[in-house]
């Protein structure tokens, strides 16, 4: 047993500038802390078999679904079940951190959603011009 902080947690970058730490890594579970900065986003994707489960630290997130998008802060969390198509964003003018727990993890059951072969992963605003 060992204890885990931003620190020693293995690192990524990707959208150019979001972050995430693997907080706990296992055949069955990931749990990662995340920091998406104003007006970024992910591209829109599904999990065939990953369950993912949302929840925010710090900061004003939104997840878009087919029909919908659900807003959620600091305190609360949004579920998402596999097969569900989504886009985590962050349209609010502050940075959003949270936490995304997956089980199983999502390497390699990830489906990105294209438009014409394109992938929208683009600052928000440039996203909607």
């Amino acid at each position: 047993m060992q204890v885990i902080n931003l620190s020693s947690a293995e690192h990524y970058t990707w959208g150019e500038v979001c972050e995430g730490w693997h907080l706990l890594k296992s055949a069955d579970l990931s749990v990662i802390q995340e920091r998406v900065p104003p007006g970024r986003g992910e591209v829109k994707h599904f999990h065939s078999y990953a369950r993912q489960f949302f929840f925010v630290l710090s900061g004003v997130a939104s997840l878009e679904f087919e029909d919908k998008t659900v807003s959620f802060r600091s305190g609360q969390g949004v579920h998402v079940p596999p097969l569900t198509s989504h886009r985590f964003t962050n349209h609010s003018d502050e940075e959003v951190v949270f936490l995304v727990i997956s089980s199983p993890p999502t390497a390699g059951d990830r489906t990105n959603i294209t438009i014409a072969g394109i992938e929208f992963n683009l600052p928000l605003s440039q996203a909607t011009d």
